[in-house]
């Protein structure tokens, strides 16, 4: 199997690809501009996370008017950074444009760093949605791409342990886009709750 790494620089997609380099499994990140409010400092943060950990160099596709149309609290500061957070169609589209790449490559997956389904907030982060979307897939191209879950059975805080124990570093996870974390966004909210439940020993 050789898999396109769907990659954001943060933690997820990055301990998905230092997994898949474990086991031998050729690798291609790819980082998707969508018009987010934090592509610039995901964009940095990936290049430099990936060479810190000696993975392939990631490429940037540009598809950022999507996020100047399809506005959420993760494209557009005029949206709440939580309550606004879903954005239709981004897991949909981040999965057709690596199945492309891979299409492209001759690659056989496309890796997607979804948690397990009891955490997920949105449809597009569910079994059903992956499942469907292969299929949809396979028709759309005429061959089969698979869509892999690395972490489909991990917490966020399985996900900082197994991280810590790899060397992960140098990650960067706020949808809001700023140096700092905003502490507010989902994105931050979820590393601050896995921080209490392993303090807590949940």
């Amino acid at each position: 199997m050789s898999l396109v790494n769907l990659v954001s620089g943060g933690l997820d997609s990055t301990l998905a690809g230092v997994l898949a380099k474990e086991e031998g499994v050729p690798l291609f990140p790819l980082f998707l501009d969508y018009g987010q409010r934090a592509a610039k400092h995901e964009w940095q943060a990936c290049r430099k996370v990936h060479k810190l950990l000696g993975l392939p160099a990631p490429i940037q596709m540009d598809i950022s008017g999507f996020g100047r149309i399809i506005t959420s609290g993760l494209t557009s500061t005029k949206k709440h950074i939580k309550t606004d957070a879903f954005t239709p169609g981004r897991n949909l589209l981040f999965l057709l444009m690596g199945s492309a790449y891979a299409h492209q490559l001759g690659a056989s997956a496309v890796a997607i760093g979804l948690l397990a389904e009891r955490f997920s907030l949105f449809p597009d982060q569910r079994e059903l949605f992956v499942e469907r979307t292969e299929r949809a897939i396979e028709s759309a191209l005429g061959k089969p791409i698979r869509v892999v879950t690395p972490l489909s059975q991990f917490s966020k805080a399985d996900v900082m342990r197994l991280a810590r124990e790899k060397g992960v570093q140098g990650t960067y996870s706020c949808h809001a886009g700023r140096k700092v974390p905003c502490g507010r966004c989902i994105s931050c909210l979820e590393v601050r709750g896995a921080k209490m439940r392993r303090k807590h020993g949940r």
